[in-house]
């Protein structure tokens, strides 16, 4: 979108975004509209009264629009084309099965959430949580305690990943412009992630599952439980197919890092190609090209019958990708109106120490516009002449670079697509998703913020 100048103050600004969340909550929860009716319908409203252009407001919002559903719709989709194959052929209640017998009905969900933990290296979370969905849910079905008792550590497992462990965007790119050296943050990250992971994913998951006992949805199922296969595939099977998307998707990352670390130049001839098949959507494609044959073919199937399963898997999901990117479109609208800028100018000149300055602007940017990467980002780059004029370094500077990202995973609402990916997925109304995921969030963001400034101190 043109640039345009914003001439509303803070405080108006503040507001604006205020009343657009209120009115977006009013019209789903109370009003019982659609929420993808109601999501472009107060984008429509906020842009026009925080005085974007009539001219260039339609391509702002079908230009947010189709850049998150550039990022999610081919992740869903192809995620939701593997689950479907692991759910009709048997493969993900044979997993299931095996994780059960060898960890025990006690232990499965601390199973699921290391697995999760282990698969968010190298995975972005939304392609790692779809990934992971057809286990989460069989497991649910076998036991008892409904989907947010293993639900939930698994999307807090997979979270906490993303938001603080290179070689994860978010923080590799603060990493980068407040040059702190990466190698040591994967391992300040690591320890901040598992004990935020097992408040919110493990604590908090047990007390909010025995409140709130939800059904596992049908989603990856297209329709009721089906009886299982009578050849279904090996758990070895199952397992290579799950961990195929994260290992394709670690040389990308992994030559990242490399690049990052300068073992690697990034202008070597194979150097693109080999970071091609590791992006996630190509390794997700390669992913459900081998499933296809693996699950389908070579157990007899005809091309038509995976066609067939291929094609039941579209069907559920296309509300969860509609809502998801009119998601995106709501916090392209906030980021354009200069809500994101008012909250930071607001809290710059406020004289804080850089950690909690650091902290701070993060989450007021996630609250403002949604994107947990963007945030990040952002912080890191408004906090950076702070930052070398303490002359920061090692694990001083890890700890502020830890700090932001845990601002970056506070308050998620409305205006984050994984608010509504999980929301969607996990079969939730937005008052559910507010008490589970934003809590579940937020968790993980003080769990974080306390062990970075613990880290500060320390060392």
């Amino acid at each position: 979108m043109p640039e345009f100048e914003q001439t509303l103050g803070a405080g108006t600004l503040l507001a604006i975004a205020a009343s657009a969340v209120a009115l977006l909550l009013l019209l789903i929860i109370r009003l019982r509209m659609h929420a993808f009716i109601a999501l472009v319908l107060v984008s429509l409203l906020t842009a026009l009264v925080a005085g974007i252009p009539a001219g260039v407001l339609v391509s702002l919002l079908t230009g947010s629009f189709g850049t998150t559903l550039g990022s999610v719709a081919l992740l869903v989709g192809l995620g939701a084309m593997l689950g479907r194959l692991l759910e009709s052929s048997g493969g993900a209640a044979v997993l299931a099965d095996a994780l059960i017998a060898r960890f025990g009905e006690r232990h499965a969900v601390f199973a699921l959430g290391v697995a999760s933990l282990i698969f968010g290296f190298p995975i972005f979370f939304d392609a790692g949580l779809i990934v992971m969905l057809p286990v989460v849910f069989t497991v649910a079905r076998r036991l008892e305690g409904g989907l947010l008792k293993f639900g939930i550590p698994v999307a807090a497992a997979f979270a906490v990943m993303h938001v603080f462990v290179p070689p994860h965007p978010g923080p590799v790119a603060a990493a980068e412009l407040l040059h702190a050296d990466v190698g040591r943050l994967v391992l300040l990250g690591i320890l901040v992630a598992i004990p935020a992971w097992l408040l919110a994913g493990g604590v908090f998951g047990r007390w909010i599952s025995q409140r709130i006992v939800l059904p596992v949805p049908d989603i990856l199922a297209a329709g009721p439980k089906s009886p299982q296969p009578l050849h279904p595939p090996g758990a070895g099977t199952v397992a290579a197919l799950l961990l195929l998307p994260p290992l394709l998707i670690f040389i990308n990352t992994g030559l990242d890092f490399a690049r990052v670390q300068g073992w690697v130049g990034g202008t070597e001839a194979w150097f693109q190609p080999a970071r091609l098949i590791g992006t996630t959507p190509v390794a997700l494609l390669v992913s459900v090209l081998v499933a296809c044959c693996v699950l389908g073919l070579r157990r007899g199937g005809s091309f038509s019958q995976v066609e067939r399963v291929l094609e039941s898997a579209l069907g559920p999901v296309c509300s969860i990708i509609l809502i998801t990117g009119a998601g995106g479109m709501f916090g392209g609208v906030l980021r354009a109106t200069g809500i994101g800028a008012a909250l930071t100018g607001a809290l710059a000149n406020l004289g804080l120490p850089v950690l909690v300055a650091g902290f701070l602007l993060a989450t007021a940017l996630r609250v403002a516009q949604g994107s947990a990467t963007v945030a990040l980002i952002t912080a890191a780059g408004l906090i950076q002449p702070a930052v070398e004029a303490q002359g920061y370094r090692g694990a001083d500077l890890a700890a502020v670079v830890l700090a932001m990202a845990a601002g970056s995973a506070m308050l998620s609402h409305v205006n984050d697509s994984g608010f509504w990916l999980v929301g969607r997925f996990f079969g939730m109304d937005v008052r559910t998703t507010l008490k589970t995921w934003t809590v579940m969030m937020t968790l993980i963001g003080l769990t974080g913020f306390a062990l970075a400034g613990l880290i500060f101190w320390l060392f």
